[in-house]
């Protein structure tokens, strides 16, 4: 294994480089939230990844309600937007770099999860949807240690071995799972509100067969939809009992912008508990 860190590759872009504006920006988003802080344990996040000017604000009601909470290590499973060798792929640096400080890799933990799931190793990955989330967790916790797991296939339903995995790994932990996922991306808004109301419904109802039949229908663009899967199952096995959506929004209503036949993404924060 490399002895690096890797770079970041969003500071100055996706969000700020300056540490002192990337947590004014945070706290703005937070300032903007009268949402209580919610009771009970909360196992995990599904959380968008667009730069934060996008869906920053809608990221911020899932991470606001970590505040005042710890976790043993957070999983962070994302798409992967680039080439990748495998189904499921881990860069190799032991932590990743951001504007606020290096976030260790948990190697423990993730050599444990390698040793039961077929995992690959690369090295300069491009991904921004693991990355883009490590700010917000650097503001809300104390410390913490990730597991980033970037999954290069789109079969939802064909994923017990990585759930078996990540169940095993985090039986005896109280782990935060994330998955990171924009939902729908449409040229047209209304049908991009249409599709998401559609899978904001399913993850509601917290019904896992319903859920995937949403997510592997013709046509559904949302791109975490196995990191959905994923993170849903093995909340559930943990013992998860609900979803509760916190914001939903698209590019079109943050930018204003509703020019018929312009591309349009949704976004939706979550916390499953």
């Amino acid at each position: 294994m490399s002895e690096e860190i890797r770079p970041s590759i969003l500071a100055g872009t996706w969000y700020p480089k300056s540490p002192e504006k990337i947590q004014k920006i945070i706290r703005d988003f937070f300032q903007r939230i009268d949402s209580p802080p919610l009771p009970g344990r909360i196992f995990g996040l599904i959380s968008p990844h667009a730069g934060y000017i996008y869906s920053g604000q809608t990221a911020a009601y899932g991470y606001k309600q970590l505040i005042n909470r710890s976790f043993d290590v957070v999983v962070i499973l994302s798409p992967m937007h680039h080439y990748g060798p495998g189904d499921y792929v881990v860069n190799g640096d032991i932590a990743y770099e951001t504007p606020l400080g290096d976030v260790p890799v948990n190697r423990e933990l993730l050599n444990k999860l390698m040793e039961r799931v077929h995992i690959e190793t690369m090295f300069f990955d491009q991904e921004h949807a693991i990355e883009i989330q490590l700010p917000f967790l650097q503001t809300v916790l104390d410390s913490f240690s990730i597991i980033p797991i970037m999954v290069g296939h789109n079969r939802v339903d064909q994923v017990e071995e990585m759930v078996s995995g990540l169940t095993d790994i985090l039986a005896d932990k109280n782990p935060l799972l994330i998955a990171s996922s924009d939902m729908h991306h449409m040229n047209r808004y209304e049908a991009v509100k249409s599709a998401d109301a559609q899978v904001a419904g399913a993850l509601a109802s917290f019904d896992l067969p319903g859920i995937r039949t949403v997510l592997s229908e013709p046509g559904c663009t949302v791109c975490g939809r196995v990191p959905i899967s994923i993170v849903l199952e093995v909340a559930l096995r943990l013992g998860a009992g609900s979803v509760r959506i916190l914001d939903q929004t698209t590019s079109a209503d943050v930018m204003g912008n509703y020019i018929p036949g312009q591309y349009n993404v949704g976004y939706l924060s979550a916390v499953i508990q």
